[in-house]
C-alpha cells in the first residue's frame, strides 16, 4: 500500500483482526455484488469504501423515482440509467481505487458460473426468489460463500450460506418459491432505512469472511425487528434430500 492508502485505511490498520495483512486481502478480493436496489447500494457502499479490490455489480434494472428513498448510490440525475453504471459511477467518486465490472442482464444458472469463477464472495442483493435460488445454487456449485439478505416492511433477514461447510443453503431456508410470492416491497412497503441495516450488515459479513475475523453468522439466520428495535437469531438446519446442497 501507498502513504494515501494507509492514511485511507488506517482505522482498520489498527483493529488486529485486519491490520495491514487483513487490508491486502481485501484488495486482493472480488466480490459479487447481485441486486443494485436498497440491500446493494448499501452493501457495495461499504465493500468500496472498505478497500475491496474488484466489485462485480449486476442489475438489470434502471433507476426510477421510486427508488431514490433506499437506494443511496442512486441520485436524481441518474433516473433512467442502469443501476449498474450509476452505482459503478457512485464507487468511483468514493473509492476510485476499487474496479467495477457492470453486468446489465439479469443473472442465471448459465450466466452465473463464470463470474463466480472469478470471485471470493457473493452477496445476494437481489428482489426476485428465481434469482436467489440460482445464486445460492451456483454458489454452492462453486463453493463461493454467499451473504443473503431481505427487508420487508419493519423487518428484515440475514444469512451466511456457506458451501465449504456443507451447507445449509437457500433451498434449506425456503424450499417453496410459492410462499414467497406475495412478499415484495412495491405491495407490502418497506421502511428505508431497514432496508439499509441489512445492506450494511451484508457488508459487515463480507469483510469477517474476507479477513478471516470472528464468527460469521453459519448455520443461523438473524432476524431484525425494527419496531422492536429487536435481532434474534434462529438455527437453520440443512434439509434432507435439499437440491441445492445435498442435505
Amino acid at each position: 500500500m501507498d502513504d494515501a492508502e494507509l492514511l485511507r485505511y488506517s482505522r482498520h490498520l489498527v483493529l488486529p483482526e485486519i491490520d495491514v495483512a487483513g487490508q491486502e486481502r481485501l484488495r486482493a478480493a472480488c466480490v459479487l455484488v447481485l441486486g443494485l436496489g436498497g440491500l446493494g447500494c448499501a452493501a457495495a457502499q461499504y465493500l468500496a469504501a472498505s478497500g475491496v479490490g474488484r466489485l462485480l455489480l449486476a442489475d438489470a434494472d434502471r433507476v426510477e423515482l421510486s427508488n431514490l428513498a433506499r437506494q443511496v448510490l442512486h441520485t436524481g440525475a441518474r433516473i433512467g440509467m442502469q443501476k449498474t453504471a450509476s452505482a459503478a459511477a457512485a464507487i468511483g467518486q468514493l473509492n476510485p481505487g476499487v474496479a467495477c465490472e457492470t453486468f446489465d442482464t439479469r443473472m442465471d444458472a448459465a450466466l452465473l458460473p463464470p463470474l463466480l469463477a472469478r470471485c471470493d464472495l457473493a452477496l445476494d442483493c437481489s428482489d426476485n426468489y428465481a434469482t436467489r435460488y440460482a445464486l445460492s445454487d451456483a454458489c454452492f456449485a462453486a463453493g463461493v460463500p454467499l451473504v443473503s439478505a431481505a427487508a420487508l416492511g419493519w423487518e428484515g433477514q440475514l444469512a451466511v450460506f456457506d458451501p465449504r461447510a456443507g451447507g445449509p443453503c437457500y433451498r434449506c431456508l425456503y424450499p417453496d418459491a410459492s410462499a414467497l410470492e406475495d412478499r415484495a416491497c412495491a405491495t407490502n412497503g418497506i421502511a428505508s432505512p431497514v432496508v439499509g441495516t441489512m445492506g450494511l450488515l451484508q457488508a459487515v459479513e463480507a469483510l469477517k469472511l474476507l479477513v478471516g475475523a470472528g464468527t460469521p453468522l453459519g448455520g443461523e439466520l438473524l432476524v431484525f425487528d425494527a419496531l422492536a428495535m429487536d435481532f434474534h437469531r434462529l438455527r437453520l438446519r440443512r434439509r434432507a434430500g435439499c437440491a441445492g446442497c445435498g442435505g
